[in-house]
């Protein structure tokens, strides 16, 4: 035996781990893809004249110039890019490497420069509202994604997300009419406090009515064993049966006293909000996006960082093991799906006190859906399903914005893209998909 392979055998297994390198040819494969489809956009429909980005809102302190690019020259530089990055995604997963993240980076922002360069030929692109209704359009996805991972990391498939978006958005609007209407009686109560007492009202309200569902899930999949799929399912139609029904019968009628609440409005962060390009997009919304923000940040450390975490998650991969060692499972399943409710309540809450100051029958209009796969596309990690619902953001308010401008684009196909891409992930061809081991089966003490 060599002395290589003796100090090879000699050190631990778990050094020996390390130097296994595993590669897929996954991303370059789907790299070279989407290169080739878009390297038809400019091939086959070509289109005259020049895009301009405008990349300042006006309230900034410095004000960041327009950036205006030939279409479809713009175009054919971007495809030639798309090639050469899918060729060095190629090249490394020949040598045994792996796809870096900052390589997809860069091969995303390329892809999508070049296709609005070429969808908004001979038009203006307001960058600022694109990106800033986009992030809007997501709050509610982010939070229902929220609360489907947790759902999932503790061993339960949260299908009834749009059942607690829906919820949520029925109690915030009643409970904050109701309250803001009292507050106004109040003469010692000026009508900014009466809109924030409200509107905390409506958020808790909504908070508890998304948790209420989220329990009557918990005793039907985690007591009971019934298929969690089917309860998930009925419970959304059942929230969509009783809020139709309570909105025809009592809140239309009444609409001036229980379904008038007061929306909060978009205030800047001092300094934050005067950053070029970032700052109107991200420190110019409402307290609802700025809750979200924490939100996000908190459920990832204490996913990753935290003895909850560590118990949530051995939950949902080893309930058995987890049991073993003294972790109630029952407990712990029904704990974090009251928590994931909650969270997902305060989606809803952003429906009725940001977006539309009233309820109206089945407003989520199959949010709930797109949050549950966000989860999926995002590999149930909370950071990731926060970016791909930003994702299906951003792609609904890109179809709204290039049908205005008078984009050839149709927008079926924006909406529609998204909704493909999670095919791709769901079907492994980007990367690896999979959940929690224990997801979705019930747990039987043996």
């Amino acid at each position: 035996m060599s002395t290589t392979t003796t100090a090879a055998a000699d050190q631990p297994l778990s050094e020996q781990l390390r130097r296994v390198s595993v590669t897929s040819w996954k991303a370059p494969v789907i790299f070279g893809i989407f290169a080739i489809l878009f390297t038809l956009l400019p091939l086959l429909a070509p289109r005259e004249g020049v895009t301009t980005f405008r990349l300042s809102g006006g309230h900034e302190l410095t004000s960041v110039p327009d950036v205006a690019l030939p279409a479809t020259t713009t175009a054919w530089i971007a495809a030639v890019l798309l090639v050469l990055c899918a060729g060095y995604s190629a090249l490394r997963t020949q040598q045994g490497k792996r796809t870096p993240l900052w390589l997809t980076s860069v091969y995303v922002f390329v892809l999508l420069v070049g296709f609005l360069a070429w969808a908004a030929a001979g038009a203006t692109l307001p960058m600022i509202g694109l990106l800033g209704g986009a992030l809007a359009l997501a709050t509610p996805l982010v939070f229902g994604a929220l609360g489907g991972v947790i759902g999932e990391r503790v061993g339960v498939v949260n299908i009834a997300i749009e059942a607690q978006l829906l919820a949520g958005a029925f109690s915030a609007a009643v409970v904050a009419s109701v309250v803001f209407n009292g507050a106004l009686k109040n003469a010692s109560i000026s009508d900014a406090a009466a809109v924030a007492i409200a509107g905390t009202a409506g958020i808790v309200a909504a908070m508890v009515a998304a948790v209420l569902v989220s329990l009557v899930l918990g005793v039907f999949a985690i007591s009971y064993f019934v298929d969690q799929v089917i309860v998930g399912v009925v419970l959304n139609v059942l929230v969509v049966g009783v809020t139709t029904f309570l909105f025809s019968k009592v809140l239309a009628p009444n609409s001036a006293l229980l379904n008038s609440p007061q929306p909060f409005k978009a205030f800047a962060i001092p300094g934050l909000s005067e950053i070029p390009v970032i700052g109107p997009v991200f420190f110019r919304q409402t307290i609802i996006v700025y809750i979200m923000y924490v939100v996000v940040f908190l459920v990832w450390f204490a996913m990753y960082r935290t003895r909850w975490g560590l118990r949530l998650r051995a939950v949902g991969e080893h309930p058995q093991a987890a049991d073993t060692v003294g972790i109630k499972v029952a407990r712990t399943r029904y704990l974090n799906l009251m928590l994931a409710g909650a969270i997902a309540g305060m989606g809803g809450a952003f429906y009725t006190l940001a977006s539309v100051p009233s309820f109206n029958r089945e407003m989520t209009a199959g949010a709930g859906f797109i949050a549950l796969a966000a989860v999926i596309f995002g590999k149930w990690d909370p950071i990731k399903a926060t970016l791909a619902a930003l994702l299906f953001g951003f792609a609904s308010n890109l179809q709204g914005v290039l049908s205005v401008i008078g984009s050839p684009v149709p927008s079926q196909f924006m909406l529609m893209l998204p909704y493909v891409v999670t095919i791709f992930a769901v079907a492994g061809l980007v990367g690896r998909s999979r959940g929690p081991a224990a997801s979705g089966k019930p747990y039987i003490k043996s």
